[in-house]
């Protein structure tokens, strides 16, 4: 269809106010490319979570995303209609094309469903040698919704956190995966101690599921212990905090900077995201992963060299 001039306009040509170019030409070998991020996990319909808060996370945070779809689910703030998984040779058939073809400087896991297709993960990023990794070990929605069938728990445990970079359990997962209760700080410093003996370099416990005025995580790398702190903020638009938080992790690992560093700075983009979240949906609603857009200047510029 070709545009026709509004009314009261004379006629001739519409005017297409383009931004000034910077060269001709196609891209040449020696254009800066950004950092790739790359996410595997399952698909929110409802843009809230999964790889649909991942990519948008990896955009506004100045990366070029990626996604490897391990699951369906027809998800809405609401809850979780119904879920599929999809068949481990596919997933992993998704991981060869695309680290065959663009490589990534970094990774995360989600929604993984099943222990095919932990496995189908795990050998996939055996094999292409994918580094840094951040496991966020997905088992329920917000909901209530079960997003990882149990007998995955094991092969997570035994596959996947030897391979991690990073991993980003809250504490019902923490309490999953170590068998612990979670009642006091001192067992959560326990749990780390006992996860991060399961082969991740850093654990990131997320707080958020303890009560009081702050939510504390508590961040371990075999030798010491970090504390990141954030007012608590009594609000149901929370959907895919989880997701956009290793996602940002991701993000700034891609970006050549520190681990904890990257964990700092994605603290605080999730924090952000949930203080500005929009009115979206009746139930668990999303965040604000576009928050940055109207904050120029953040994120701070990586290093050189980073």
């Amino acid at each position: 269809m070709v545009p026709t001039p509004p009314p009261g306009d004379p006629g001739g040509e519409l005017t297409l106010h383009l931004p000034p170019k910077g060269r001709e030409g196609p891209p040449t070998e020696g254009d800066a490319r950004p950092p790739i991020a790359l996410t595997i996990a399952g698909s929110d319909s409802g843009g809230g979570a999964g790889i649909q808060a991942d990519l948008k996370t990896f955009t506004v945070l100045r990366c070029y995303g990626m996604s490897v779809v391990t699951a369906i689910t027809a998800q809405n703030t609401l809850g979780v209609q119904a879920s599929s998984a999809l068949d481990p040779e596919l997933v992993r058939q998704q991981m060869d094309s695309v680290l065959g073809d663009i490589g990534a400087d970094a990774a995360k896991t989600g929604m993984l469903a099943n222990a095919g297709v932990v496995e189908a993960v795990a050998d996939g990023v055996r094999a292409h040698g994918l580094s840094p990794l951040v496991v966020d070990p997905v088992m329920v929605a917000k909901g209530g919704a079960p997003l990882l069938a149990p007998e995955a728990r094991e092969a997570v445990i035994r596959l996947l956190l030897p391979l991690a970079t990073v991993i980003t359990p809250n504490l019902p997962e923490a309490e999953a995966l170590t068998g612990l209760r979670l009642e006091t700080p001192e067992a959560v410093r326990e749990a780390a101690r006992r996860l991060h003996d399961l082969g991740p370099a850093w654990v990131v416990m997320k707080g958020g599921h303890r009560p009081g005025p702050v939510a504390v995580d508590v961040v371990y790398d075999g030798q010491s212990f970090h504390e990141l702190r954030a007012p608590r903020m009594e609000t149901t638009r929370t959907h895919g905090t989880g997701c956009t938080f290793a996602a940002a992790i991701t993000a700034f690992l891609a970006q050549g900077r520190p681990v904890l560093e990257a964990i700092q700075l994605a603290k605080t983009f999730v924090t952000r995201a949930i203080e500005t979240a929009p009115a979206i949906g009746e139930g668990h609603g999303p965040t604000n992963h576009l928050w940055p857009l109207a904050e120029p200047g953040w994120p701070p510029s990586a290093p050189p060299g980073g």
